[in-house]
């Protein structure tokens, strides 16, 4: 590792190498309202006046982390295909009149992109790296190195995994159970899950690299990128 260079690269664009805590308290607020805020605002929704006002609550919830989003400057596409996803969900469950068909929506798109992931690493694109790239601002040439794409290639197919088991398991309890004991699934095998996989990203990712001796002056990006 040559830390003379390393010093000079982050000092020309202010980054730092990163830390679990750094990465987690960039992207982690956002995860959280977003995962969080739209399900419970359709369930409040849902209990004080039907179906029809929790899709509106959620779309609302939905509208308002956009808004939020795109003032903060993150403009990027996963933030639109998000809030285009949020307005077919509700045309889906205000269509059907139907809270399973309306729930059934995410779940569904869950198990896609959990076979997304596993078939990013088929093709050596591993979309774990390219989510990780809206944390950390990886250069372009790191980006293309067989290091980047081993690492993230190992947790797409972890992530892989977690969305098809969770897609699975959220469809059973919603075709068999209630829709309070859903809410209640899609909680604990969300956010609290997701941190705990999240977190383990982070720590996998910079340990894997530092134990490869990586060499620093290729992670940070530069000017250009």
């Amino acid at each position: 590792m040559v830390r003379g260079a390393t010093g000079a690269a982050e000092h020309r664009i202010g980054v730092t190498e990163p830390s679990v805590w750094s990465i987690l308290r960039t992207g982690l607020p956002g995860f959280l309202r977003e995962g969080f805020l739209p399900v419970v605002a359709f369930y409040l929704g849902l209990r004080l006046s039907g179906l029809a006002a929790g899709i509106l609550a959620a779309a609302l919830a939905s509208s308002a982390l956009y808004a939020y989003e795109r003032a903060g400057g993150r403009e990027g596409l996963l933030v639109r295909l998000s809030l285009a996803f949020v307005a077919l969900q509700a045309i889906l469950g205000l269509v059907s009149h139907s809270a399973v068909v309306y729930l059934a929506t995410p779940v569904l798109a869950n198990g896609v992109w959990g076979l997304a992931f596993v078939g990013s690493v088929a093709v050596a694109r591993p979309l774990a790296g390219t989510l990780a790239c809206a944390w950390y601002p990886f250069s372009r040439e790191f980006r293309e190195s067989a290091e980047f794409k081993r690492v993230y290639g190992i947790e797409s197919l972890v992530w892989g995994a977690y969305f098809i088991g969770r897609s699975a398991l959220r469809l059973a309890v919603l075709l068999h159970g209630t829709v309070g004991g859903f809410v209640v699934v899609a909680f604990v095998t969300g956010p609290p899950a997701t941190l705990a996989l999240l977190t383990w990203s982070v720590w996998y990712a910079i340990r894997r690299f530092s134990d490869d001796a990586v060499d620093r002056t290729v992670v940070f990006a530069s000017e250009k990128t």
